[in-house]
């Protein structure tokens, strides 16, 4: 069961609704089963109004019950690249190798994290972020290291669910 559990943390306000709703249902469709965490008390809510129920507080999260993690991205993710609870939740599953995956604003969270030292993609507007931690910004819309994957923007989510879960089941093995 818990090799097919993801967490996707969604930001309590202004993730992106798109790229939640195009990764949910492509691991969805591939029998995973998906916890959503926040910090949010009730519901989070998106760039466009939906409406979110959290099942996980991030201070209740334990790594071990998952198989892997992806952070949604929107510009209310920018609220969580200094959350250093999260930091910690994400060095714990990158020490057990299991797949990282963050898309938009996202990225810039892994960096802070210290999880990427080298090289990422990101949304556009902020390669700024990634460059100013001395971090290659890749110009594509996704981007895997090892067992973190980065995306850009919605229009790479599908592609990056593939990716992530391709990792997904390479670890299961």
């Amino acid at each position: 069961m818990i090799k097919n559990s993801i967490l996707l943390i969604l930001p309590a306000t202004d993730f992106n609704e798109q790229e939640y709703l195009v990764i949910s249902n492509t691991l969805e469709r591939s029998n995973i089963k998906i916890f959503i965490a926040s910090n949010s008390n009730s519901l989070c809510t998106g760039s466009d109004g939906l409406k979110v129920k959290n099942d996980i507080q991030l201070y209740n999260i334990h790594e071990s019950n998952f198989g892997g993690i992806i952070i949604i991205g929107g510009k209310g993710t920018r609220n969580y690249w200094d959350n250093q609870k999260l930091h910690n939740i994400l060095q714990q599953f990158n020490k057990n190798r299991k797949p990282i995956g963050a898309i938009c604003s996202a990225p810039v969270m892994l960096v802070k994290a210290g999880l990427i030292n080298d090289c990422a993609t990101c949304y556009p507007d902020d390669k700024i972020e990634l460059e100013r931690e001395g971090i290659e910004y890749k110009n594509t819309p996704v981007y895997q290291n090892k067992n973190i994957i980065t995306a850009q923007n919605p229009a790479s989510a599908q592609e990056f669910a593939k990716v992530f879960l391709y990792e997904l089941a390479k670890r299961n093995k």
